[in-house]
């Protein structure tokens, strides 16, 4: 099994949530005998070939040339993909699925399931629509139009929980039968802290409680609604500090908010933090916390479960999925403040139930979260899909021959005019 995957993020560079699943997922691949080879973009000091966990990297750079918006860019970054996946694919040959990972590898996906006539597999890990609670102008209409031509071009979407199949097939109208659901998961040796690396004290004092929140600053990621929680926790537990990291254009805003509601000195934004760092904080928070208003799964929630924190999630989407409320973790309705605090302060409040649903969290995450389970479940599509792929009058490339030539004969004649790029 021969598989090409195509993803925007892949480590170093890290966007969001995306580029661990790529890493996790082609690596526990390789360790089942697929051969992945990941094509995506280029970061600062990354090389731009390597190999990784037994999974061959390509690395390119978008084109120098300016552009007026972020879908002009990832127009860029499609075309020069596919400038180096032609040559590479060319000369390993006889690839058995394109594997790609949301809209922005759209073009690239679709210019080489026709091209090399593969059959295409798509993971959708968000939806612009769901992202906006709608579609509000062009920019988001566009982008969700090209995830709805992503799926029509896939043989078979996979989605990470039983929310995103429903929401696929409410916006997309995909039938039942092109969606699989493949969970996500975590390693939970990611999460173990490097003592001696970070100091507790550059975060919060030695009496203060830590409650910590990880994710990208957006809108839909709810920080703002902890925000809105923290005079309530502090007024029943003033020793505590809140801790959140991460980037995105929503940081002058919740700052600001802040600022507003006069708890900026009990709240700290770390800004982009390192895996060291994250650890680090996980180890030392008495709470973590995801207050997000949309979230497809989740992945944050089972990070914290991984390093063995506590954890208070919204009931929204994934999330709901992972935490079972009172067992492994507590849910709260979205976008409310009020109920937020109560479940914060429950933990910060009762440690004897807070350990309790720390060790069965962490329980979880092995039975249940393992990659090389979710690596079988994945190559079980790629295998249904080359099935079904060989039942139909659609030859591969190293099929198709011009009148004249024998089998294998026409795809060497393409090796003989592209392989020197190779």
């Amino acid at each position: 099994m021969r598989v090409a995957m195509l993803s925007w993020e892949y480590p170093p560079r890290i966007v969001g949530g995306l580029a661990q699943h790529v890493y996790d997922l082609s690596a526990a691949l390789a360790r089942q005998g697929v051969e992945v080879y990941v094509f995506t973009c280029g970061a600062a000091g990354a090389p731009e070939a390597e190999e990784v966990n037994g999974v061959r990297v390509y690395r390119v750079h978008p084109y120098p040339a300016g552009t007026p918006d972020f879908t002009a860019w990832v127009m860029q970054l499609n075309v020069a993909l596919l400038e180096l996946a032609i040559p590479v694919l060319l000369r390993v040959r006889n690839i058995d699925v394109i594997h790609a990972h949301d809209w922005l590898v759209a073009w690239t996906a679709r210019a080489l399931k026709h091209g090399l006539r593969v059959p295409l597999a798509v993971t959708i890990h968000a939806t612009e629509f769901g992202r906006n609670n709608g579609l509000h102008n062009d920019t988001q209409r566009f982008i969700s139009g090209i995830e709805w031509w992503l799926c029509y071009e896939a043989w078979r979407v996979m989605v990470c929980s039983r929310y995103m199949e429903s929401e696929l097939k409410y916006i997309f109208q995909l039938p039942p039968g092109k969606i699989a659901v493949v969970k996500n998961g975590v390693d939970p040796k990611n999460y173990v802290p490097d003592e001696g690396r970070t100091d507790r004290n550059w975060f919060a004092a030695d009496d203060e409680k830590i409650v910590f929140c990880i994710g990208r600053l957006v809108r839909e990621k709810g920080m703002q609604v902890l925000l809105a929680a923290v005079p309530a926790i502090l007024a029943r537990h003033p020793q505590t500090k809140f801790i959140i990291a991460g980037k995105g254009p929503y940081e002058h805003e919740l700052r600001r908010y802040a600022e507003e509601l006069g708890i900026a000195h009990r709240v700290y934004f770390t800004g982009y933090i390192d895996n060291a760092t994250r650890n680090a904080l996980y180890s030392w928070a008495a709470v973590a916390v995801f207050p997000s208003l949309y979230e497809p799964f989740g992945i944050v929630a089972l990070e914290a479960m991984a390093a063995r924190v506590p954890v208070v999630v919204t009931n929204v989407g994934g999330l709901s999925e992972i935490v079972q409320h009172g067992v492994d973790g507590l849910k709260c309705p979205p976008d409310d403040p009020g109920a937020l605090a109560e479940k914060i302060s429950q933990i910060l409040f009762n440690p004897g139930h807070a350990q309790a649903l720390r060790e069965r969290a962490y329980r979880k995450v092995l039975q249940e979260c393992n990659w090389n389970d979710i690596a079988r479940e994945t190559r079980a599509v790629y295998e249904e899909v080359c099935h079904e792929r060989r039942r139909i009058d659609w030859p591969s490339p190293y099929e198709v021959r011009p009148p004249g030539t024998q089998r294998g004969e026409c795809w060497g004649k393409v090796y003989q005019l592209f392989g020197r790029y190779a």
